[in-house]
């Protein structure tokens, strides 16, 4: 089967969940046999680089924010978009403050969404036209909702079953402003008419876009997130250090400071003056200031040689992470659609300790490796850290439960075999 996914990079300044779950969905399809090209939009797939030869950046994210800012720049001769779409210019981008940011890109969403009638309607065309030239997809799979602007020019010019995936989506959209935010979801429930079948990554964000999208049951099936085992070398907990890990974004909406506030709280008690924190997960010019007075209260409290700033959280970086700890907290504030990170921690034989938001109730569920706490507050957090660190046996259990029970119910191979059951069953419809 010929497969196209169509997928906006990050430019791997951050930690992205969604990111990595596309690049090893699509690893995983083509162990299967199958045929999978993958269209990069706004930043790069750094990650990606000798996966993306003669395949072209569409939407550059400079290029098309100037022009939705700026509109007599629509107008700019061609090396104006060869310049801003060059790499080391993509490459700042993803690092500077707003880049990746919903406030501020209202304007720019809502006209995606518009797709054809919005004012990036020649690039939609140049996109088209390019896989019609050279591709012969039997299906095409967007990674998000809010690529769904696509979705009726694509089904228009190339007459193709299209399913879209559903990954916290509304995070990005509902701190938008009013006029924008009500429109977005407008727009997507408008657009969803083009798309054959959608798939949410749990059963929490299933029903979640299902009412927010108007969207029919029978259009609706959850595959969820998978991992591969070997990828995750596990160590056994008495190997390590007591050290709690944090990997994901550095920012307020991922509880940076919840997780740092309960580690200043965790070591006022006797008997954990051993345990340390490792943090990993990059950032944007939009944490910097976050970031500092994070550190600043560890400074503070006497306890920044407790803290480990692990800076490189790619591919070899990100497993040298999982080898330095034995329970990791990611305290989202309003919790995810799923969390890459908890596969990956369980995996690697590490328990996780989350609030009882979004889907983190749902997957610690099914593995049992892990705990889940009520109310998103340090005290909280810092108990529930407690409890765990403290009893050697539990932690041991708790650890083998996480990497037995990713294998038996998140097994990558597993996730990939239904996606292409889904594929299939779309292509008969």
């Amino acid at each position: 089967m010929n497969i196209l996914y169509i997928i906006p990079g990050s430019g791997d300044s951050f930690y992205c969940g969604n990111c990595l779950r596309d690049s090893n969905y699509v690893g995983a399809v083509r162990d299967l046999g199958h045929n999978v090209v993958k269209i990069p939009m706004y930043l790069p797939l750094f990650s990606d680089e000798n996966d993306m030869n003669n395949i072209p950046l569409f939407y550059g994210a400079i290029s098309i924010y100037l022009k939705q800012l700026y509109p007599f720049l629509r107008k700019a001769p061609a090396w104006f978009d060869r310049l801003m779409n060059s790499k080391p210019m993509l490459k700042l981008a993803a690092r500077m403050s707003g880049s990746t940011r919903a406030k501020g890109l209202g304007e720019l969403t809502v006209s995606m969404l518009m797709g054809e009638h919005g004012e990036q309607r020649e690039e939609l065309d140049r996109m088209v036209t390019w896989i019609a030239d050279h591709c012969k997809p039997d299906i095409i799979h967007l990674s998000n909702a809010l690529l769904l602007g696509l979705a009726g020019r694509i089904k228009e010019k190339l007459n193709v079953p299209i399913v879209c995936s559903l990954q916290d989506e509304n995070v990005w959209v509902d701190v938008m402003k009013p006029t924008f935010r009500d429109r977005a979801w407008e727009l997507m429930r408008e657009d969803a008419e083009q798309v054959d079948l959608f798939i949410p990554v749990s059963d929490f964000y299933g029903g979640v876009m299902q009412e927010k999208m108007n969207l029919p049951a029978d259009k609706v099936k959850r595959i969820h997130l998978g991992v591969c085992l070997a990828d995750y070398p596990s160590s056994t907990v008495e190997s390590k250090g007591r050290n709690i890990g944090f990997i994901s974004r550095m920012n307020p909406e991922n509880g940076l400071d919840i997780l740092v506030d309960a580690f200043l709280l965790l070591k006022q008690e006797n008997g954990f003056e051993d345990v340390s924190l490792v943090l990993t997960g990059g950032s944007t010019g939009d944490d910097a200031k976050f970031i500092k007075s994070n550190r600043k209260k560890l400074a503070r409290a006497g306890l920044l040689k407790y803290v480990d700033f692990h800076e490189d959280f790619v591919n070899a970086g990100r497993m040298e992470f999982f080898k330095k700890i034995s329970v990791l907290s990611v305290p989202v504030r309003l919790g995810e659609a799923f969390g890459l990170y908890l596969l990956e921690a369980m995996a690697s034989g590490i328990p996780v300790v989350q609030p009882a938001l979004g889907a983190f109730p749902e997957i610690i569920g099914i593995t049992g490796g892990g705990f889940t706490y009520q109310e998103n507050t340090p005290e909280n957090l810092a108990d529930s850290l407690m409890k765990i660190l403290e009893d050697k046996e539990l932690l041991k259990q708790k650890s083998l439960n996480a990497r037995q029970g990713t294998d038996d119910h998140f097994n990558l191979k597993k996730q990939a075999g239904k996606m292409i059951d889904v594929y299939n069953s779309v292509k008969l419809s």
